[in-house]
């Protein structure tokens, strides 16, 4: 006896009587011409009352017996194809049923008469069919419109004798799940020369994971190679047609083969970066409460007196604030430090500025004020200084309270900066109040220089216009080079440019201003006497 799988067959189950009914069918009792043709064709004869021409002889009775026909000729089983076609006339007659039957017909469809329905109106019915035949499997379509599929594995058991016989030995069934679309039942025999292992029909090893199978061009189409899946991108499972990204907040491994949770970072101040930084801002914080200290100390001596002590412990003020708002940046970004750390420093750099721009003002008023007869005596004092810082403050004030009415900041998890981190940062809401802040504020920087670079040469033992001129310089140079480094960076970086850009500018500020009338005061005090300052003017 020879064993051998031949093929995959339509899948057929054996139905109920029909082998019975294919015992008992003949000519003579069932008048039908392409039964009498086939019979014809089977037993190589002609029936009695045939009137065709022929070269064939021998006449039928129409008695013939089936069953004596051999089996490569004729089967009794079912074939797949019949099968199909014997649940498909049952899918229509259940269809015309629920038709006919049905007492909520569409308006399209009302109470035709069965001769008259056409066949468009049966889609519906067609659809939701669902019925158990008569070999006990379930018949229904699918979303796709689509019937039950399949395949049977055929064995063909072959006799000495040349006949044989068909042997269902498995089912291919394409909607079992991943792995088990092949089922192989126990009852294949192997032959002797074979081991019992399942046959293995693979053109190339399977693909492992991290890899993706590629249709081989060229080849057999059940070919393909394995190529390692791209970047940002995983397989998890042998054969994969394709890889797929992990979620937002996972990143692959090295051998994408799985994914990793990304770890939450943001700018602190237990790294370098962020140790450096609270370093620089409390250096400078505390540099400047020395100077304020030092002018505090000194306030009677003629150069703190000359410089208009209430301005200059305004603006010493103001850039304490602006050195310790930093800190703000440098915390872990939560509801309360989103909505504080912007505005906080754009109000101290403003009242700064402001301050900066008022002594400005008032160097130029009190020169102009020297003149005979000048009208401008009337605008020296406190007051004008108190009016251009208080005014120029209170418009940042509305801006700031109008940005957290409208579009607050708050925070969020940043997943697509870093591969392998999430970045916890403030979103600052608005844009266009972010850079209305810092506009603003530059507005009140050039303002304050080309104020201080008009007065430079005015000769006054008060005159600090030298000064204010170069750290105002400084200043705008200091924020012109903040926004393309500000735009080109991502992330914690985005951050640290921000809080370099808030200490150095201060740095300027309290540098160029205060510095040398500190070292006036307390290296060389034989140069604070009103003499000494007019003498050098």
């Amino acid at each position: 006896m020879i064993l051998k799988i031949k093929r995959l067959h339509l899948h057929s189950r054996e139905v109920q009587g029909f082998k019975e009914f294919l015992q008992v069918i003949k000519p003579s009792t069932h008048k039908n011409g392409f039964l009498q043709e086939v019979w014809q064709q089977l037993f190589n004869c002609l029936l009695s009352k045939a009137d065709l021409p022929s070269l064939i002889n021998e006449t039928c009775s129409g008695e013939e017996n089936l069953e004596n026909l051999p089996a490569p000729l004729f089967e009794f089983q079912m074939t797949g194809q019949s099968y199909s076609i014997y649940n498909a006339v049952y899918a229509v007659a259940y269809s015309l049923h629920a038709a006919i039957q049905s007492k909520s017909l569409p308006r399209e469809i009302q109470r035709v008469e069965f001769l008259d329905m056409q066949p468009w109106q049966l889609h519906n019915f067609l659809q939701e069919v669902s019925f158990n035949n008569s070999a006990g499997e379930r018949v229904f379509f699918k979303d796709s419109r689509e019937g039950p599929g399949g395949f049977d594995i055929i064995n063909m058991i072959t006799f000495p004798n040349r006949s044989f016989q068909r042997v269902k030995v498995g089912m291919l069934h394409p909607d079992a799940p991943k792995g088990k679309e092949v089922m192989i039942e126990n009852r294949i025999f192997w032959h002797p020369g074979f081991n019992q292992l399942l046959p293995v029909s693979l053109c190339n090893n399977p693909c492992s994971p991290g890899y993706w199978k590629k249709r081989a061009e060229g080849r057999a189409f059940c070919c393909y190679d394995c190529v390692p899946c791209p970047e940002a991108k995983i397989s998890n499972q042998t054969d994969m047609d394709d890889c797929f990204e992990c979620s937002q907040d996972h990143y692959p491994n090295k051998k994408k083969k799985g994914c990793i949770l990304k770890p939450v970072v943001f700018l602190h101040f237990k790294e370098t970066l962020g140790v450096s930084l609270v370093s620089a801002a409390l250096c400078f914080f505390f540099l400047t409460s020395w100077v304020l200290g030092t002018f505090i100390k000194h306030m009677d001596t003629p150069i703190v007196k000359a410089n208009n002590w209430p301005l200059t412990y305004t603006l010493l003020v103001s850039l304490q604030l602006g050195f310790l708002s930093a800190l703000l940046f440098l915390s872990q970004p939560g509801k309360v430090t989103c909505l504080l750390r912007q505005p906080t420093f754009g109000i101290t750099f403003s009242v700064a500025i402001s301050s900066v721009l008022s002594k400005t003002i008032t160097v130029v008023v009190a020169f102009m004020a020297t003149r005979p007869g000048s009208q401008m005596r009337k605008w020296l004092g406190r007051r004008l200084a108190f009016c251009i810082v208080l005014s120029c403050s209170l418009f940042q004030v509305c801006l700031c309270i109008l940005w957290l009415l409208t579009s607050p900041p708050f925070p969020e998890l940043d997943m697509h900066s870093e591969i392998q981190e999430m970045v916890l940062q403030c979103n600052e809401g608005s844009s266009s109040f972010f850079y209305c802040v810092l506009g603003y504020m530059g507005i009140l920087a050039i303002a304050s220089f080309i104020v201080a670079f008009l007065a430079r040469k005015l000769p006054d033992s008060f005159n600090e216009a030298k000064f204010i001129t170069f750290s105002m310089l400084a200043f705008c140079s200091v924020w012109i080079s903040f926004f393309p480094a500000y735009l080109s960076t991502k992330g914690k970086a985005m951050v640290a440019v921000e809080v370099f850009s808030i200490l150095s500018s201060s740095a300027a500020l309290l540098g160029c201003i205060f510095l040398p009338k500190c070292y006036i005061i307390v290296f060389r005090p034989d140069l604070n006497h009103r003499e000494q300052l007019r003498k050098r003017n």
